[in-house]
């Protein structure tokens, strides 16, 4: 499905360059206190499930309503339910088990789960967070899912001969809840691979599990796939033959290094191009990022251009995140009125697409 498709009504300009988050975004600091309260031993403490669960209800409506007073157009609830993008799906499929925290850097732990057995799929992770979501959203939800190669490279492997084998079961397991998600309306959906661009040679074992993914999905779908960290190089260009409409990139934080991996051959997908650094809390300026998305337009058209940050921007102060978000937008609205005007003009040929 193209971004056209979620274009506001009331759009102010002839070219519409879609603003999106990736999907985690600061929680509340009552929101952690809620669930302190939650997981507290202590008998004295009054707090159940159902307060629990109003709770995390009450912080994805603020995250909404956050990403909608920034004026994102595509919007998620920010994860309010998740914890963390591995653990949180572990958690709910079957094969899996936790054995305690692995430090992975810094002060920073992992709560690392193990495959002890074949995965299965038991019920739907997601459809009750999307339907909440797309009940309190004015405009179109976009659902992240963690993709099922870093569910599989990203876990302790006891029961499966190789990555492969686990991550083509895992995509499987994908697939049923995309399907779920479908039904219950949801038309974009994003998979989370970060540690696609860390590995060698494994772009094809991705590939492979995207194809199953996206088997029986309709074409009112969008499908991105988002990846961060690595070298591109790695991946690049096989990552165009993936069944996917987006791919939504983290350049800014890498000044755009990377940046000329797509020019040779041509980029042929959408590009959701990181335009704010998600790993420092200083807020760009609106000029600074309206830079940034030039710079997108040196690879794609800007029908196949979106506006997103570079990942999730759940690790920064919350005013911080939000008003990236701000600038975001304003930046993007200011260079589609650019667009319109002839002031600016996309270095990329609008005839190269996936088809050509």
């Amino acid at each position: 499905m193209t971004k056209a498709a979620f274009r506001p009504v009331d759009h102010p300009n002839d070219h519409f360059l879609m603003t999106t988050v990736v999907g985690s975004y600061p929680k509340p600091t009552w929101h952690h206190r809620a669930r302190d309260l939650y997981e507290s031993d202590d008998e004295d403490v009054d707090f159940d499930e159902g307060d629990w669960d109003e709770a995390k209800d009450d912080a994805a409506r603020a995250i909404v309503h956050e990403h909608e007073r920034a004026g994102i157009d595509v919007v998620t609830d920010g994860e309010m339910r998740r914890n963390e993008m591995v653990e949180y799906f572990a958690h709910r499929i079957d094969g899996y088990e936790f054995n305690g925290p692995v430090k992975v850097w810094g002060h920073n732990y992992f709560d690392k789960p193990s495959v002890v057995d074949a995965v299965a799929y038991d019920e739907p992770w997601l459809v009750d967070e999307y339907e909440f979501t797309a009940t309190v959203a004015d405009g179109p939800v976009k659902v992240p899912i963690t993709g099922p190669y870093t569910l599989a490279r990203w876990s302790f492997n006891e029961a499966y001969d190789d990555v492969a084998a686990l991550t083509y079961d895992l995509a499987d397991l994908v697939n049923q809840e995309v399907e779920s998600l479908i039904d219950a309306g949801a038309r974009y959906v994003q998979i989370d691979e970060p540690a696609l661009a860390q590995h060698e040679d494994d772009h094809a074992i991705v590939g492979e599990a995207l194809e199953r993914i996206v088997d029986g999905i309709p074409d009112d779908v969008r499908v991105g796939t988002h990846v961060c960290y690595g070298d591109y190089s790695r991946i690049y260009p096989e990552i165009l033959e993936f069944p996917v409409d987006e791919f939504d990139l983290e350049l800014a934080n890498g000044d755009y290094e990377q940046l000329d991996v797509f020019r040779d051959p041509p980029f042929t997908k959408d590009l959701a191009l990181g335009v704010v650094d998600v790993h420092d809390a200083e807020v760009e300026s609106v000029e600074e990022i309206k830079r940034n998305i030039e710079r997108g337009l040196e690879i794609v058209p800007p029908e196949r251009l979106v506006v997103s940050p570079d990942c999730g921007l759940k690790l920064l102060p919350r005013e911080s995140a939000y008003r990236k978000m701000e600038h975001l937008v304003t930046a993007a609205r200011e260079v589609e009125a650019a667009l319109d005007a002839g002031e600016i003009e996309s270095a990329a040929p609008s005839s190269v697409s996936a088809d050509d």
